[in-house]
């Protein structure tokens, strides 16, 4: 299926519904569907053919939906960038890609005409940039520019292709490297649309719904709701950029009933001192993903949104979600505590997919809660692999079931915790800690407001367990308060035996906490190490 026919559902059903709203404009699916007709016209007219890639660099904004939408109707490849690169990462990104068109916000030209002179030395194919909002004036670039605006009023005939199929790549999201240079994943029609509905089953999506896109379109954590809210007619809120206190007014102001944020941003939302100021009473559901959240900071979110929370877990790989923490049904029946806890998990399989975690051996761990392996997965939401990369498209499945990378237990219910990523463990004196089980217990002191846990290198005992973490109040708790906190709760060897403490984390573009960029900026910055009895082992 053409993901186009998503959005032609839509119309067709909701014309007159409204599609879209942001602080100016408020579009109807009638509208919305036009406009991307006319605009697929226009990247026809230019060359796009199918299979062609198309890059975007924008904030959140109904361009960005329409953009989606025009780029599946031709069968073209949208690649979305994110926008807090560099000029030289963004240029390796689409001379790999080899795409030909640019669509993007006029606030980062200066970027663009950086990343236009970094692609003359890399072998850029770009040829057009297509410029959202006022363009900016010409330099003399060596590529096509025309006004978004202009491209979408020139009504034209779409011939739209025939040879599109479940497994034509629909989307080309490059991941964020941390571990080298970015991969292109990509994404089918097919993933994209059985994630949609699959996602419309497992929350209950309808036309009354209003998702809050808040967490970056350039990332899965939100771009999978441009195909699930608009096939069931809901209304897409754009919030172009993150700020905690404007999103909980857009909350209220615009009656969002469902959002996925990173949980980063929710941490600095319910800990915000304006949070008390709005009403948050139309929220159905407040979902967290990108990264493990804290059990303190979940019990917060429920207190304060007094909606349901779930958390997901998903990767660029897979659509995204591979978990979820919706409880059955028989599980609601528990104490609220009870509850609590099993909404604190990672949670148990997306209905899209099977979900197995494993012992390097390849055998399956006991569901005990205890017993840590691997998540693999397989299913059709599933990846058919990387960008132009055979070699690593073939090391990240094992047997049909891709390799993860997270480390986790499994509970009776089928519900997984995630303890680590397998690069993030520490080893210390031969013990496996998890920064997961360190970072929990730091989040439940009142006054840190974020923390990181990780390994740093010992000549006795290999690693040792250290922490940067940023306080609600600077220098109101030192180290050694925050270590013999942690004693109540953690075994010798996992309590931190060095704290830095940050004026705040370095994230990466999605929002997570980066903590590579933690380890590279305090390699040489020394720690403040309080009095220390306890040995690592």
């Amino acid at each position: 299926m053409n993901l186009y026919q998503l959005l032609r559902r839509a119309a067709t059903l909701f014309p007159n519904s409204v599609a879209a709203v942001d602080d100016q404009r408020t579009v109807t699916y009638r509208t919305i569907d036009q406009r991307v007709r006319n605009f697929a016209s226009h990247l026809q007219l230019a060359g796009v053919a199918p299979g062609d890639r198309i890059a975007v660099l924008d904030v959140n904004s109904i361009e960005y939906i329409e953009s989606y939408f025009a780029a599946a109707a031709l069968g073209a490849i949208l690649c979305p960038l994110n926008f807090r690169l560099s000029s030289a990462e963004l240029a390796a990104i689409l001379a790999d890609c080899q795409a030909e068109v640019l669509i993007a916000n006029a606030q980062f030209a200066p970027i663009v005409q950086a990343t236009i002179n970094a692609g003359l030395q890399t072998g850029t194919t770009l040829s057009k940039v297509i410029w959202i909002g006022d363009p900016p004036a010409s330099n003399g670039w060596s590529v096509e520019e025309v006004s978004y605006q202009q491209a979408v009023a020139e009504a034209g005939e779409v011939m739209f292709p025939d040879i599109i199929t479940a497994s034509t790549v629909a989307q080309l999201y490059y991941t964020s490297g941390t571990t080298g240079r970015p991969k292109g994943v990509m994404l089918t029609h097919g993933n994209v649309y059985l994630h949609a509905v699959g996602a419309v089953a497992e929350f209950g999506l309808s036309e009354s719904d209003r998702w809050g896109h808040i967490a970056p379109m350039f990332h899965l954590a939100d771009a999978w709701a441009t195909f699930a809210i608009t096939l069931v007619g809901g209304c897409h809120v754009i919030v172009p950029k993150f700020q905690a206190e404007q999103t909980l007014a857009a909350i209220e102001q615009q009656r969002i009933t469902i959002t996925n944020l990173i949980p980063t941003m929710l941490n600095l939302m319910v800990k915000h001192p304006q949070i008390a100021a709005y009403s948050y009473s139309s929220l159905r559901y407040i979902l967290s993903g990108g990264a493990p959240i804290p059990p303190e900071v979940v019990r917060q979110i429920i207190a304060t949104f007094g909606c349901d929370y779930v958390q997901t877990y998903g990767m660029t790989e897979t659509s995204p979600y591979l978990t979820l923490s919706l409880l059955k049904n028989h599980l609601k029946n528990l104490p609220q505590e009870d509850q609590l806890r099993f909404k604190s998990k990672t949670g148990r399989a997306f209905i899209t997919v099977e979900l197995q975690v494993v012992r390097d051996n390849g055998n399956q761990v006991s569901n005990n809660e205890q017993e840590v392996g691997e998540i693999l997965v397989r299913g059709g939401t599933v990846t058919p692999g990387y960008w132009n990369r055979r070699e690593e498209t073939n090391a990240a499945f094992q047997n049909g079931w891709l390799k993860t990378g997270d480390l986790a237990v499994i509970d009776e219910e089928g519900y997984v915790t995630i303890v680590d990523r397998k690069k993030d463990m520490i080893i210390t004196g031969g013990e496996n800690v998890y920064s997961t089980e360190v970072e929990n217990i730091l989040y439940q002191h009142p006054e840190i407001l974020e923390a990181a846990a990780f390994g740093l290198a010992d000549d006795v005992f290999g690693e040792t367990v250290a922490a940067a973490v940023v306080l609600l109040e600077p220098n109101k708790i030192s180290a050694d308060e925050i270590i013999e906190f942690c004693r109540k709760y953690l075994s010798g060897y996992k309590i931190p035996r060095h704290i830095f403490f940050l004026p705040t984390l370095p994230r990466t573009g999605t929002g997570k906490i980066s903590k590579r960029a933690i380890r590279e900026e305090l390699a040489a910055t020394k720690p403040t190490t309080a009095d220390f009895n306890d040995e690592p082992q």
